[in-house]
């Protein structure tokens, strides 16, 4: 048989093998965004909100586009269903569960992308998969995330300038992320820490790499490229702020509209890696490959074995939703214990208070002549800690738009030794929360999810409890000074309510 027989006959196989499973992979993705329909739409939420992800509305285009441009290499590659597959689901919907009883969305998406790389994997076969691979793989920049990068990069930043400044010999003084010159005083925001830029060039980088580049060890490397110069790039750009600042005179002037020219300045990062790369390029066509007797001979699935590895598939996967759904009928079952009432400090006036509702306490006091709000919020003992961060955020508004800055905060004598403080632009707003678990203040983060986790699976005789106190800020809500002005209100606020945390603690008698 010659080469151009053989690859009709592969062709041939190959397109009965797509008219069997192209049904089951529709059937598998329909049955999988039902059952995950919530990661979906709070992927969605935050492309729409952040800048750092709105490339992500590309990234499907762009994987379409992927799958198109190795169409030469899928005829004569065979489709062979492999149904037993399918119980991978069953570890990774072990995998969705943790992250789904700990609160972290992205962990829950991550696990619905893998999801739909094993219904491609069971229903195609490994060959057709990995024919695919880029464009299948391409899909998990969906998912936002590194979010929790931003911190690491702020230090990173911050020590970028200080290292630069001094060997400049330009006089300065940095206190974490404010940084003192002559000319006047920068803070290194979350918005000029770099994760927009990172995250974009990293998407750009992979899909480059795909594209021009054959061999793995050039893909790789420009894919670290792509990593590390935009996160040096912006340390200089951040440099180059304070040292216009300098040279103006006027820390006020040299950052207006960095953002703007923070893309512009990512730009022409971009571009330059672009042609640093061109030189290695390997993007000439490719014979479409012959196929081997092995593929000549692999018999056409029938038309049931694809669905059935499908449906199995989504069968397993709805083990974890369903097992979620059951500990959160455990948990709307328990009675809310009535939070106590926030305490008015003794040079601020309060109005009259309202009664709780639903577990939650409300009060409004003004502070040198500042509107402030003080919740106290009571949750069921095995609440999904998500619950907890979702009422944690809607407090603070922080992904209702714009832009937002997060923190931390001591208050001697209350509480949790750091506060999450959340600052907005959409409404101009300082918020500052804390949760108490088990009876006892949290730290914030991972453990403090981990514990709430455990105990609605497992139970615990404590009602978990979030404390948050909000105030408006004037237009001017990321200036340093006004942001050290709110916490010191907030902190007053805050010393009053010292009484409430013995309150919290003797919650737990009325646990289950």
């Amino acid at each position: 048989m010659s080469g151009q027989t053989a690859v009709a006959v592969g062709a041939a196989a190959s397109w009965r093998g797509w008219r069997a499973a192209a049904p089951a992979l529709v059937v598998g993705l329909a049955i999988l965004g039902a059952l995950f329909s919530t990661e979906i739409v709070a992927a969605v939420q935050v492309w729409d909100s952040s800048s750092a992800y709105s490339h992500c509305f590309f990234v499907l285009p762009i994987a379409l586009y992927l799958a198109w441009d190795r169409r030469a290499s899928l005829p004569g590659t065979p489709i062979a269903p492999l149904p037993w597959l399918a119980v991978g689901a069953l570890p990774l919907g072990l995998a969705w569960l943790v992250a789904e009883r700990i609160g972290v969305m992205e962990g829950r998406q991550l696990v619905l992308l893998c999801f739909v790389q094993l219904l491609f994997l069971a229903v195609l076969g490994w060959r057709m998969w990995w024919a695919l691979s880029a464009a299948l793989l391409y899909l998990f920049f969906l998912v936002p995330f590194g979010a929790f990068l931003t911190p690491y990069l702020q230090h990173f930043t911050a020590r970028f300038i200080e290292i630069g400044l001094n060997l400049l010999g330009i006089p300065n003084y940095v206190d974490d992320f404010l940084i003192d010159i002559p000319a006047g005083r920068f803070f290194v925001a979350e918005a000029c820490a770099g994760l927009r830029f990172l995250i974009a060039s990293i998407a750009f980088g992979v899909l480059y790499a795909c594209l021009i580049y054959r061999s793995y060890w050039r893909r790789l490397a420009f894919i670290a490229a792509s990593i590390l110069i935009p996160i040096v790039a912006n340390g200089f750009r951040a440099l180059g702020i304070v040292l216009l600042g300098h040279i103006l005179g006027s820390a006020e002037a040299a950052a207006t509209d960095h953002v703007l020219y923070g893309w512009m300045f990512f730009s022409i990062v971009i571009l330059l890696l672009i042609l640093a790369g061109l030189p290695f390029r390997e993007d000439t066509a490719e014979a479409t490959p012959p196929a081997s007797p092995a593929m000549r001979e692999t018999a056409p699935a029938g038309p049931m074995r694809p669905l059935v590895a499908a449906l199995l598939l989504a069968l397993l996967a709805a083990v974890g939703p369903a097992s979620a759904a059951w500990l959160d009928a455990a948990a709307r079952r328990a009675a809310l214990a009535a939070p106590p009432m926030p305490v008015a400090p003794p040079d601020c006036r309060a109005e009259p208070p309202s009664p709780a509702v639903n577990g939650r306490a409300v009060a409004r006091f003004t502070c040198d002549g500042t509107p402030m709000t003080v919740v106290i919020q009571t949750f069921a003992p095995r609440v999904n800690p998500g619950v907890i961060l979702a009422a944690q955020r809607a407090v603070s508004g922080e992904f209702v738009g714009g832009e937002a800055e997060t923190s931390s905060m001591a208050v001697s004598g209350l509480g949790p030794a750091r506060w999450r403080v959340v600052s907005t632009d959409s409404p101009t707003r300082m918020t500052v929360s804390a949760v108490w678990i088990d009876g006892r203040p949290g730290a914030g983060g991972l453990a403090d999810r981990i514990r709430q986790g455990a105990n609605s699976v497992l139970g615990s005789p404590y009602h978990p409890v979030l404390m948050a106190v909000s105030l408006d800020l004037p237009p001017a809500w990321n200036n340093p000074e006004i942001q050290q002005r709110a916490r010191a209100l907030v902190a007053r606020v805050l010393a009053a309510q010292a009484p409430i945390a013995e309150a919290i603690a003797r919650l737990g008698a009325a646990g289950q």
